[in-house]
């Protein structure tokens, strides 16, 4: 079996992140779908995650095999809801930005890098988490509702209000 584990990011894991990231664009954009076409999450957007220590890699026998940012900080497009938060007046943590490599894609690891974000999340005192991902993004709601996550409603980007975001909700 491979040695595999999370951590928290470091800047030197800027380029395989990205790598990562560019993948994801391509499938999402093969998939049909518009989500992270428009330039959006750049290496500054990720930067500013590592720096923040929010931004988490997946590693596979030493190698960066997936990223995801994991965050506390409060989600200004979260305040207003087509639908309602199960949990809203309680504190959580938002999953932003996860994303496997192509090189290990179809290995379940996105199962493996989320069961330990909520883990990270359950430590650091957070009982519920967040993500939101485009309608047309079944593999994320897919992974989403096989860990618990609950469908609250449809929220905006500030962004790109033009594109209805499923939200998700786990209360642990």
């Amino acid at each position: 079996m491979a040695t595999t584990y999370v951590r928290i990011a470091q800047e030197s894991d800027l380029t395989s992140i990205m790598n990562i990231i560019n993948e994801a664009k391509a499938l999402l954009k093969a998939d049909g779908s518009n989500q992270w076409q428009a330039g959006y999450p750049n290496a500054s957007t990720i930067s500013t995650d590592i720096i923040k220590k929010n931004s988490y890699v997946l590693i596979i026998d030493g190698k960066i095999a997936g990223t995801a940012c994991l965050t506390s900080e409060p989600e200004p497009n979260y305040s207003e809801i087509d639908g309602s938060w199960q949990h809203p007046d309680e504190p959580y943590q938002v999953i932003h930005r996860i994303a496997i490599s192509g090189q290990y894609r179809g290995m379940h690891l996105g199962s493996f890098f989320l069961s330990n974000l909520i883990t990270i999340s359950s430590i650091s005192g957070f009982k519920n988490i967040r993500f939101d991902t485009r309608p047309i993004n079944t593999r994320m709601q897919y992974l989403g509702t096989n860990f618990g996550f609950k469908y609250c409603g449809i929220i905006h980007d500030a962004f790109d209000v033009t594109q209805p975001q499923y939200a998700y909700e786990l209360k642990l």
